[in-house]
């Protein structure tokens, strides 16, 4: 009688179950560990130098810019996209200047993904028609020899 288990028979003795366990356990602690990490490195330098803007309400005081050379090479806020804007913390009353998502960038990034994603879709079709061809030849072949066989 044969079974329709598919798990190999050599990976339910004790002693794999116990490898699988360990190895996926240390797997699990180094990501969560990983996580927790950065989650305490992040929140350090946060309690010093937070902007205004994350503890209160602002107003934008100028629509989101994209930052010339100088800005991106000095300030902090333009290392991240590009693109900054500068609001007013109603609280305190401060200027700053924070990071921005441009609608030109987004745009510009949608397009180049749909782009990559119609090329791939393109390759991937004439790669199927391509071994789908092949693989008729390899059966009409074969069916071609079994005929002359007989």
């Amino acid at each position: 009688m044969e079974s329709n288990c598919r798990i190999p028979v050599a990976c339910c003795r004790p002693r794999v179950l116990v490898l699988h366990a360990l190895f996926w356990g240390l797997v699990s602690l180094r990501v969560f560990g990983a996580a927790l990490l950065s989650d305490e490195k992040t929140s350090a330098p946060k309690a010093h130098g937070t902007p205004c803007w994350l503890l209160e309400d602002f107003v934008v005081t100028a629509e989101c810019s994209q930052c010339n050379a100088f800005q991106s090479r000095s300030w902090s806020a333009c290392g991240t996209t590009g693109y900054v804007e500068r609001v007013n913390c109603t609280r305190s009353n401060r200027d700053e200047y924070k990071s921005c998502r441009s609608t030109v960038m987004e745009s510009r990034l949608f397009w180049k993904f749909e782009a990559a994603m119609l090329s791939l879709t393109a390759l991937f079709a004439v790669l199927v028609v391509i071994r789908q061809r092949s693989l008729d030849r390899l059966a009409s072949e074969k069916v071609r020899r079994q005929i002359e066989s007989i």
